[in-house]
């Protein structure tokens, strides 16, 4: 059975995680339209729309999961946003910023949640409900952007490391894409994910966006 904390902590995650996960996967597909390629735009995934982007065991299982298991890192994904990187003006050097705009967006909605958490602390705002909420808004965008950022196709990181390579090594590496996912999920229960990549990556832009946040926390 449900408590009533884990009520609120779902209605708390909710939001911010729909809105991260979203704007994640619609900067992907606007990216790439404004490379070249129309086919995210074409099949409506350039889009503000939830329900264009809800996988129901990424966006929403997995996410409870973690939540009600008290998980210290906060992860989930969408359904992904087709790309035909053939398509794209230059599609070696193209596809990194289509891969690199979605882990952007996640950073960019961080930094707006810190402020909004720094203007409530500020103007004396004592609700639970809404700092919770932005601190979730923060930890949620990091943890995407962090996990998001993982080496290993078919993760942005994986796209990213793609692109830098060599064709031959850049070839080699996609062929891990059928992989990659059971891949991680060894990586996860090893731990090393967690120890090597998330904590200290998490530590490292969380540390930007509050070195960001000091003329805002000086003006209140």
């Amino acid at each position: 059975m449900i408590t009533d904390y884990s009520i609120q902590a779902v209605a708390i995650n909710a939001i911010p995680l729909i809105f991260a996960i979203t704007i994640h996967e619609a900067a992907h597909g606007y990216a790439a339209r404004q490379l070249g390629d129309n086919t995210a735009y074409m099949l409506g995934r350039v889009s503000l729309n939830p329900a264009k982007h809800i996988d129901p065991v990424g966006t929403i299982l997995i996410p409870l999961m973690l939540i009600l298991a008290g998980s210290p890192f906060l992860i989930g994904y969408a359904k992904p946003v087709p790309v035909n990187y053939g398509r794209l003006r230059h599609p070696k050097i193209d596809s990194i910023w289509v891969a690199l705009a979605g882990p952007g967006s996640n950073f960019i909605q961080a930094l707006i949640w810190m402020a909004l958490w720094v203007i409530l602390q500020g103007i004396g705002v004592d609700e639970p409900f809404f700092t919770s909420m932005a601190k979730a808004g923060v930890m949620w965008n990091i943890g995407l952007l962090v996990f998001n950022l993982l080496p290993i196709p078919p993760f942005d990181g994986g796209r990213v490391l793609s692109g830098l390579l060599p064709t031959r090594q850049s070839l080699a590496l996609d062929k891990l894409e059928r992989w990659g996912f059971f891949i991680v999920l060894a990586l996860v229960f090893t731990g090393i994910i967690g120890s090597l990549w998330m904590e200290p990556l998490s530590n490292f832009f969380i540390g930007i966006i509050n070195f960001a946040m000091t003329p805002l926390r000086m003006l209140f």
